[in-house]
């Protein structure tokens, strides 16, 4: 059974690749409203721990249950998305192109085709998705321009909200501040502490700062095992994290923004 009150819970998570362990026997959950900020050295297991939950890669052992009791380890990909498990990579992969409203259109659950979609009229329903998400991420005066002319910052916003607009329960973010400037990671922050309002939001950062202004909770990851959890002050004053990742150096209170 998942843990009472998580949204997901991955039970003995193992993956290999080529032999070497990158999860070794993973027990992790998320709680429904939670903002949770997965942290670790380059190598840890971080992104392969969202690639398991999505469905990208198949664990050796273990089980993923999301929502309902749900084993997502047995479904597709395509599968997983429709049961309202949202993610943005690293890297946006909008269509440059296209105006903003395109790309949201596109990203919008529906039953149609790409052409259909670019060329055909907008529903009021869509449009009804579409203008709030815009506004959230503060780039409704920018609807109609095209994706290329926007800011680095603004391009990882529109991304968020090619996720928002699938209306996911849980939003899967890898490092959604890497490049920013201290204004866009403010705002960043802002904008997934709105998310986690109506939606739980687990979110790889490796910007020390940012997690201590946005999450609820923190999940160390260190050779592919869990090696300390708890809040951000608690994590940080942990002696094997200052150890193995903050570094011998690290100050509480200094602005880490580490890559």
């Amino acid at each position: 059974m998942a843990k009472q009150g998580s949204i997901v819970y991955l039970e003995d998570i193992t993956v290999s690749f080529d032999g070497f362990q990158v999860l070794r026997g993973v027990d992790f959950y998320v709680d429904h409203g939670e903002l949770r900020a997965l942290i670790g050295p380059n190598g840890a297991g971080k992104t392969t721990l969202l690639d398991v939950i999505c469905g990208k890669v198949r664990p050796a052992t273990g089980r993923v249950i999301f929502g309902d009791n749900t084993d997502l380890t047995s479904l597709e990909e395509h599968e997983i998305t429709m049961l309202g498990i949202g993610r943005k990579f690293q890297t946006p992969s909008v269509f440059k192109h296209l105006t903003l409203v395109e790309n949201l259109t596109l990203a919008l659950h529906q039953p149609r085709g790409i052409w259909s979609t670019l060329f055909g009229a907008v529903g009021t329903a869509q449009i009804d998705k579409i203008a709030p998400t815009l506004a959230t991420l503060g780039l409704l005066e920018k609807a109609h321009h095209k994706a290329g002319s926007l800011a680095h910052g603004e391009m990882q916003w529109l991304e968020i909200g090619m996720v928002i607009v699938q209306e996911p329960a849980l939003f899967l973010l890898d490092e959604p501040v890497a490049g920013m400037t201290k204004d866009e990671r403010e705002r960043t922050g802002q904008l997934l502490q709105h998310l986690a309002q109506n939606h739980a939001v687990l979110v790889v950062e490796h910007d020390m700062e940012f997690v201590r202004q946005t999450a609820h909770r923190v999940t160390v990851l260190h050779e592919g095992s869990i090696l300390c959890e708890g809040s951000v002050d608690m994590v940080q004053r942990d002696p094997r994290v200052v150890e193995v990742y903050l570094g011998r150096g690290h100050k509480v209170d200094a602005h880490d923004s580490q890559s």
